[in-house]
């Protein structure tokens, strides 16, 4: 049992294919636009009091390599053919030609100020190269992480009775009428959770058919695994790469514009909305009827999310564009409370409502030496986009303890988007 004192697990890597879709859709939409482009990827963990050691750091580290042994199989090729159809045969040649390149990612040590000899720190991550081959790494090095973090520093935990929370939580969800999917990927307690999660909810779901709605997962690996449908949207990093080299003003209309190139049919359309924060997406996005009727809705991933709705009914209306015709896809901190409040708040609205919801379903667990009165805390981490070309990449979220990237450049991206400072 992981809550149990004994040797660390070894965590090594299950396939290429676990991790989120929309890794792949990026990357295919990459090669397309941005084939020469050089990205630096780096690290936040934004619990400053919460600690790494000597030895989860050294499990990572060795654990990083073995992500080289790694490939697309004829199996997967076959089946994401099917499953994937917007992917080409071009860019599925050059899924299966990839290798991830474990220089390409630089990790160190930081002892705490007070202990410079002590066993606790915080661990630093940075990968660089081609945006293409980059982009693939945040994922598993941040899933690899959360799971050896668990096995080697908090073992105050296990896995009894998971399986009947998994179930519940989706039979609650299910009864209530909610479209959902599981986001979990990056920050998962461990792959075993998470594919007994996923397992769970489909259970769930063939127990309780015609209410709800289990959608799928964003896990491509665990898609395949379990029969289910593959989900995804955007990620902040194509808005961030987009718009540090083309320009910030216009960037998320022309990152949309972009994509649409690339996917102009065969791919449900969400756009995200909180890169340079919201206020920056609805200025721009306003600005072209037409590619808000084509865009089938939007994701809001930081912020109050009760506002959203309102905000984007007065955008649509004012585009004369029926918000019932729209979805909305929440996908910040979910639990079940929150999202059936947002439900109701939605479909009150007009709009169809759907959740992707992640830590919540794969990282959810009480402390044992607290008799499961408080939480075994998930680690609070991302991998954001750091630089592309040389140039500083940010991101102004809705919710300001979530701002990434260089200070002069977010000031003057504040600046140009009249945002608060």
């Amino acid at each position: 049992m992981a809550g149990q004192q004994g040797p660390a697990v070894k965590v090594l890597p299950r396939s290429l294919l676990d991790t989120d879709l929309y890794k792949l859709t990026m990357q295919q939409a990459v090669l397309h636009h941005f084939p020469s482009a050089h990205t630096t990827y780096r690290f936040t963990h934004r619990d400053a009091g919460v600690y790494f050691t000597r030895q989860c750091y050294e499990e990572f580290v060795a654990a990083v390599p073995q992500f080289s042994t790694l490939s697309l199989t004829p199996e997967e090729r076959i089946w994401l053919q099917s499953a994937c159809p917007y992917l080409t045969p071009v860019y599925l040649d050059y899924l299966a030609a990839y290798r991830f390149k474990p220089s390409q990612v630089q990790v160190s040590f930081l002892p705490r100020e007070q202990q410079p000899d002590g066993d606790e720190g915080r661990i630093e991550i940075e990968a660089s190269g081609p945006w293409a081959e980059t982009i693939f790494w945040e994922v598993p090095l941040l899933a690899t992480l959360s799971e050896i973090y668990f096995a080697t520093v908090d073992k105050d935990w296990n896995y009894d009775g998971q399986a009947h929370v998994a179930y519940e939580k989706g039979t609650t969800l299910l009864e209530a009428g909610c479209a959902f999917s599981e986001f979990g990927t990056r920050r998962r307690r461990s792959y075993h959770v998470h594919d007994l999660v996923v397992g769970q909810l489909v259970r769930a779901e063939q127990d309780r058919p015609g209410r709800g709605k289990l959608l799928g997962t964003s896990n491509v690996h665990l898609a395949q695994k379990h029969g289910i449908k593959l989900v995804g949207t955007i990620a902040h990093e194509w808005f961030m790469g987009t718009a540090a080299m083309r320009g910030y003003e216009h960037a998320n209309g022309i990152a949309l514009d972009l994509w649409e190139q690339v996917y102009p049919s065969g791919m449900t359309l969400l756009a995200l909305t909180d890169t340079f924060s919201t206020k920056a997406f609805f200025q721009d996005f306003s600005t072209d009827a037409e590619r808000a009727r084509r865009w089938h809705g939007l994701r809001q991933d930081s912020g109050d999310p009760f506002l959203f709705a309102l905000q984007a009914k007065g955008l649509y209306e004012r585009l004369g564009i029926n918000p019932g015709e729209k979805t909305i896809v929440y996908s910040d901190s979910l639990n079940t409370d929150k999202t059936l409040a947002l439900k109701k708040q939605c479909e009150d609205m007009g709009f169809k409502p759907a959740f992707g919801i992640g830590t919540f379903f794969t990282n959810d667990f009480k402390s044992l030496s607290s008799q499961g009165k408080e939480k075994s805390k998930a680690l609070n981490i991302v991998i954001k986009l750091a630089s592309i070309n040389g140039l500083p990449c940010i991101k102004i979220s809705d919710d300001p303890t979530k701002n990434t990237g260089d200070r002069e450049t977010l000031l003057r991206v504040k600046d140009i988007f009249g945002l608060p400072k």
